[in-house]
């Protein structure tokens, strides 16, 4: 075991005596209690901690779906998927997203007119 120094507050370490006299142990078990408490109570990993967090969550509906059309709301006129995410959900996209796509495929394909050369 290693032995550590720690600077406390004058208020803490009272307060720190208090216990160990109540509890009828020296002060660093006491001290070496709180820090096991406290390793069990840290995080361990955040993302098995964020999973989930919001399967509880009744103002969105179903989260699965909710999710869904917050990443189908990102697909733009030249994503591969665009046929399928806008046939899905249809009310995110509008005229100029379709019309930007057939420019995209026109331009994909070489049918896109060269741009305007300037006046001489």
């Amino acid at each position: 075991m290693t032995r550590i120094l720690a600077d406390l507050p004058d208020e803490d370490i009272k307060w720190l005596d208090a216990q160990a006299a109540e509890q009828g142990k020296s002060r660093a078990a006491v001290l070496r209690e709180a820090v096991s408490a406290y390793r069990a109570e840290a995080p361990k990993d955040w993302l098995e901690i964020g999973f989930g967090a919001w399967k509880d969550r009744d103002d969105i509906g179903d989260a699965v779906e909710w999710q869904r059309r917050e990443r189908a709301s990102s697909t733009r006129p030249w994503d591969d998927d665009y046929e399928e995410v806008k046939a899905e959900f249809p009310d995110l996209f509008d005229a100029e997203d379709d019309r930007q796509r057939q420019i995209y495929l026109d331009m994909s394909k070489g049918r896109y007119p060269d741009p305007k050369k300037p006046a001489k």
